[in-house]
């Protein structure tokens, strides 16, 4: 019998050997029952003198309070708050330590990441030459990222338009977009896609767990904070993967997001020239998103049926003697030019307006240069064919410019 009444099991009895053996191999013993993970300190601003004590995620930061009250944050009127709060509560308890004094009771900061708080703290404490390494090619954009946005959120103006200012910097070098991905891969699961697992194991602490900045991040990124000269390379980048054929329905979606007008013309036309069979197929188009490109369709097709008829406005030159004829001649030219190249490229969609106008440029300028005939064309228009050029260009500007125009919903 055990202490508790019950009848002792017999040492060579099955339960017991099985038990037994178990221990002696460690299998129990490597078993745990997983439970809440500990705070541990930040290896590196977990500081010895510092006289606050803050907890980001499962991190435990401890820092001077007058290096977070800089550049007017929203972290001075926080401790002025908190200050108030500890003081009431001092007089009924004095015994209680006040919030931020201990690892016990630290100033809780929710909604922040571990390492957003650790590149702020970088950028409020480090030294000089860390600061013109950022300025450089060699700068970690990821940190940067972190920076602007805890120092968009506690309003640090101007740390984060010195962060701003560094990404500029870093995505405006040639080719630093090229290999930047369009969104992580754990949101990728909407085109199919197999999601990891993620990581059960805790993060070795003060290790960043960041991934570097995706497309999407930028965009969102430089939009929040309206800069911009970095949402110019944000679009600049979406633009070429259109043109490229890639991302259209994410390209689509973030344009309109941010009402970024270029992207969204170009993506709804990209997928316009696709078919429908592809919108169909397309998951993560919308029902908006496909009555609005068959709405472009129809559009395009209409502008292409007039467009011979409608030439641009012509502005003569000062040698021009006779205006009326020259606008004459400049409207049989600006016919022929788009029929020239419907008829140099057959296989071009009857609705690929933008592709057509593109060629009827290309048409234009080799005609005015002379590298190929005019057929008589630019004869009635001796002093205006360079004007003949520039109003065709403007006009292929005005459509690509206005693309998005055309895909609307409201009939």
């Amino acid at each position: 019998m055990d202490q508790d009444g019950h009848p002792a099991l017999p040492p060579d009895s099955p339960l017991m050997t099985m038990t037994n053996s178990f221990l002696n191999d460690g299998m129990l013993l490597g078993l745990s029952i997983p439970g809440p993970r500990l705070p541990y300190r930040d290896p590196t601003y977990y500081i010895n003198d510092g006289n606050s004590v803050l907890l980001v995620e499962n991190t435990l930061f401890k820092v001077h309070r007058s290096v977070l009250t800089k550049d007017k944050s929203a972290f001075e009127t926080m401790f002025q708050l908190s200050g108030e709060t500890d003081s009431a509560r001092s007089d009924s308890s004095m015994s209680a330590a006040q919030e931020g004094e201990c690892d016990e009771n630290p100033i809780r900061l929710h909604g922040d990441t571990a390492d957003e708080f650790r590149a702020l703290l970088w950028a409020l404490y480090a030294l000089p030459h860390e600061l013109t390494l950022a300025m450089s090619s060699e700068a970690d954009c990821t940190q940067l990222v972190n920076l602007v946005r805890i120092t968009h959120k506690y309003q640090f103006r101007s740390i984060m338009n010195w962060a701003l200012s560094a990404l500029h910097h870093y995505y405006s070098r040639p080719g630093a977009l090229d290999d930047i991905l369009t969104t992580t891969a754990a949101s990728s699961t909407t085109t199919g896609t197999v999601p990891t697992l993620p990581q059960t194991a805790p993060p070795t602490p003060g290790l960043s767990t960041s991934h570097p900045p995706t497309l999407v991040q930028l965009t969102e990124l430089a939009a929040l904070c309206e800069r911009a000269d970095l949402l110019e390379c944000a679009v600049t980048r979406w633009k070429r993967l259109v043109g490229e054929g890639r991302d259209l329905a994410l390209a689509l979606t973030i344009g309109e997001r941010f009402n970024l007008r270029p992207v969204m013309g170009l993506a709804y036309h990209a997928l316009m020239l696709r078919g429908k069979a592809h919108w169909d197929a397309e998951r993560a188009l919308t029902r908006s998103q496909r009555v609005r490109l068959l709405a472009g369709y129809y559009a395009l097709t209409k502008l292409w049926d007039a467009l011979p008829g409608q030439p641009p406005p012509l502005t003569h030159g000062a040698r021009c003697t006779s205006q009326q004829r020259c606008a004459k001649a400049f409207g049989a030219l600006w016919r022929a030019v788009l029929e020239t190249g419907t008829q140099v490229l057959p296989g071009l969609a009857r609705e690929d307006v933008l592709g057509k106008i593109m060629l009827a440029e290309s048409v234009m300028k080799a005609m005015v240069e002379r590298e190929i005939p005019s057929q008589g064309f630019l004869d009635g228009m001796p002093h205006c064919r360079e004007s003949a050029l520039v109003a065709t260009t403007m006009r292929m500007r005005e459509i690509k410019e206005s693309l998005a125009d055309y895909f609307s919903d409201e009939f």
